[in-house]
């Protein structure tokens, strides 16, 4: 026993001199009643409006920024778009050009058996002169010349 006792007084010597003693007491706050301060509700209600309006400038900053970075994607996007129909625009300006050649049509017509028209069987519809105000309509009509044609296929 006599090596029990040694622990308890070294403890006792690193502790103090006063023994440490705790008591528990029940406290029961049933019945308080919270008072309430007008001045700290105001506070409150300030502090609170006050984050409300720095989140709301915050949400609108954000909001106006990726719009504008949405926005320039858009115009990249766009411009993209239009420097890619301008370029096609010029290849069929350029294959209009090339199908409209006089010398390639005439190739392509003889080719097919075509011949030159005879003198009398072009009639220009425009009016050719026999309308005196030139911009009158038209009629079509048929002439006995041209009812006579003969087509010739190719062999």
């Amino acid at each position: 026993m006599a090596t029990m006792a040694a622990p308890a007084a070294v403890r006792q010597r690193s502790r103090g001199a006063t023994p440490e003693i705790c008591f528990t007491k029940r406290i029961d706050n049933s019945r308080l009643v919270k008072v309430s301060d007008p001045r700290r509700n105001r506070e409150m209600a300030m502090f609170f409006g006050t984050t409300v309006l720095l989140f709301l400038l915050v949400m609108v900053y954000a909001w106006q920024h990726f719009s504008a970075i949405e926005c320039g994607y858009r115009v990249e996007q766009l411009r993209a778009q239009r420097d890619g129909l301008v370029e096609m625009n010029r290849a069929l300006h350029l294959e209009e050009a090339s199908l409209r050649d006089p010398q390639r049509i005439d190739v392509l017509a003889r080719r097919m058996g075509l011949a030159a028209p005879l003198a009398g069987q072009v009639i220009r519809l425009d009016g050719g002169g026999d309308s005196v105000d030139p911009g009158a309509p038209v009629m079509a009509r048929v002439s006995d010349s041209v009812r006579n044609l003969a087509v010739v296929s190719p062999q």
